[in-house]
């Protein structure tokens, strides 16, 4: 008997397409989003982190070829970026740096903005069509949990996530936390578009 060892999926493994980016930009242009980091972004990332115990959390936004980290929480607790603990850590080489760009193929959140639903993954790896993505090997992500950020008009503006570098079983509580959490973020958006904060 021969085996025959998986093949790449393909398209499987693509962000999928983005036909709302264009409509997107545009209103977070308006909104004064997705240019540069906040405080207030980073402080909301800050307890993210904080109620899912993870190292990594972001409020993200997303455009046509990059995503930028207006909100970003990182091990190292500059809010510029971090070092994930990945196995070349441990081995004393030096891991890649996590700023606040990352370009559009990299990670789960354009999956999320393009689905416009929620997306857990209590380990990448179990999942084909995420498991090769360039941060598992690269950044060292094992487990992913993001909401979308739908605004007043409809727009997915982005996300909120937490990742970890070890699997999370997430369960039906992380799930409805995260939602929660994105809706609040939104109401907080849209009380700055009207001028109340």
């Amino acid at each position: 008997m021969s085996y025959d060892p998986p093949r790449p999926i393909g398209r499987l493994l693509l962000t999928p397409e983005d036909k709302d980016a264009p409509e997107r930009v545009r209103r977070l242009r308006r909104l004064g989003l997705g240019e540069r980091p906040e405080p207030a972004f980073d402080a909301f990332a800050d307890r993210l982190a904080e109620v899912a115990a993870v190292p990594y959390a972001m409020v993200n936004f997303i455009d046509e070829n990059r995503q930028f980290f207006a909100g970003l929480h990182a091990p190292d607790g500059t809010g510029s970026g971090g070092r994930p603990a990945t196995a070349a850590a441990a081995d004393g080489a030096e891991p890649p740096d996590v700023g606040r760009y990352m370009a559009r193929d990299y990670g789960f959140c354009p999956h999320v903005v393009v689905r416009r639903k929620a997306l857990v993954l209590e380990d990448v790896c179990d999942y084909p069509r995420f498991a090769g993505n360039p941060v598992v090997d690269e950044i060292g992500i094992r487990s992913y949990l993001g909401a979308p950020l739908i605004d007043r008009t409809g727009i997915a503006l982005g996300t909120i996530c937490v990742v970890d570098v070890e699997p999370r079983p997430w369960g039906r509580a992380g799930l409805e936390t995260i939602k929660a959490l994105a809706a609040e973020l939104v109401e907080q958006i849209e009380r700055r578009e009207s001028g109340g904060i």
